[in-house]
Formats: C-alpha cells, sequence, structure tokens
C-alpha cells in the first residue's frame, strides 16, 4: 500500500484488509523489518497496484498478533540511491542497494570533485547499472531523497546545470518501467540510511 505516496507495509487480516485498532487506525511499517510502527488512519492509506482492498476490515480483528500479516506493495526492484559530497563542491561519493525480492546488491563509489547534484544524479545511473539485464523486463521503484533528482528526471523541471547528465540519464530511463519514491533523508528509513552509509564510507576511502 502507499502512504502520501511511498511504498508501505500494512497488517491486514487474511481477506487483505487493515486491522484496526480500538481506535480504528491501521498498523504500517516503512520497512517490514522496521521495529518501529505507526498508526495511520486507514482512508489515507492506498492500495498499490490493488493488492490490499482500499475499505478497512467491517470489525477490528479480536487476535491480530495471530491471524496478521504484512502485505508489501506491487513487486518491483527496489532501487535506493543517496550521494554525499563532503562540500559543495567537494569530494563525492555515491551508495546504491538494489534490492530484487530475496536479492540484494550494495555499491559505494567515490566519484571525485564536484556537487552534491551530481552524485544525486550518478546514483541512479548506477542504480540502474547494478540491476543489470533485469531493468528492461521489471518495473523499477528508485528511492531518493532528492527532489532535484526526481525533478529533473521526471517532472520536467529546466536544469541549468548538469544538463549533458540528465540528459544521458533520461535516455536511459526511457525505455524502462520506472517510478520514483521520494524519501525522507536522514529520518531513520533503514535503506536510505544504508545509501548514506555507503557514500560517505567512499569518500573517507578515497585515497
Amino acid at each position: 500500500m502507499r502512504f502520501k505516496g511511498e511504498i508501505v507495509y500494512v497488517r491486514t487480516d487474511e481477506s487483505g484488509r487493515p486491522v484496526l485498532d480500538p481506535a480504528g487506525r491501521a498498523e504500517m511499517k516503512y520497512r517490514e523489518s522496521d521495529a518501529k510502527s505507526y498508526r495511520p488512519h486507514p482512508t489515507n492509506l492506498i492500495p498499490d497496484g490493488g493488492l490490499v482492498p482500499a475499505g478497512p476490515a467491517p470489525a477490528a480483528d479480536p487476535a491480530p498478533a495471530k491471524r496478521a500479516r504484512l502485505v508489501p506493495g506491487t513487486a518491483a526492484v527496489e532501487i535506493w540511491t543517496d550521494g554525499a559530497c563532503s562540500g559543495n563542491p567537494g569530494p563525492m561519493g555515491i551508495g546504491v542497494v538494489v534490492v530484487d525480492g530475496p536479492q540484494r546488491k550494495e555499491k559505494g563509489e567515490y566519484l571525485g570533485i564536484g556537487t552534491n547534484n551530481i552524485a544525486e544524479l550518478t546514483a541512479i545511473e548506477r542504480g540502474i547499472d547494478l540491476v543489470g539485464a533485469a531493468a528492461a523486463d521489471k518495473r523499477l521503484r528508485i528511492y531518493t531523497d532528492s527532489s532535484y533528482v526526481i525533478g529533473v528526471l521526471s517532472k520536467g523541471w529546466k536544469a541549468k546545470a548538469n544538463q549533458e547528465l540528465i540528459a544521458k540519464i533520461k535516455r536511459r530511463l526511457a525505455p524502462l518501467d520506472t517510478e520514483f519514491v521520494k524519501v525522507a533523508g536522514h529520518a531513520g528509513v533503514p535503506l536510505n540510511e544504508r545509501c548514506d552509509v555507503l557514500a560517505r564510507n567512499a569518500i573517507a576511502g578515497r585515497r
């Protein structure tokens, strides 16, 4: 399901409807493995790909611990990306995590001297590289904390800088089935935080 545009995991009953607590709220996590959960109103949850019914269960489940399950959104290859820059401009690094079902790949890379926006854009390109040939046959869901990246690559923002790099990445995205998901940076989102660590480690180890 989706909450404010982000793919989330929601606790449901056996029929696939959100399990509600006594206050009428659902249980939601941003990642299935997260220890912390949230309690949105079910009307704020939107089905992703039609896998989970939109409406709440007719009544609260009396024993959710025994019957509930976590249902992900539409199956897709997840590409989590982040770029870091020590100074702007300054030494750049990127971090990428690709999750394709049970398979997971990670990449950290030092890019040299440049800007944070260059690092964020290059992370997207490396993410596509990391998916490999499967990118042509599967839906790609790209997670980034950069509004700039989403704007210039998917919303038609006009960029004054990095035009050649942007054009190259857009050409690679054009034949692919992709969507961008904006995540909050430095907010405890596990794979976003992992990408940040990979990027900063790449900068730290550049020598």
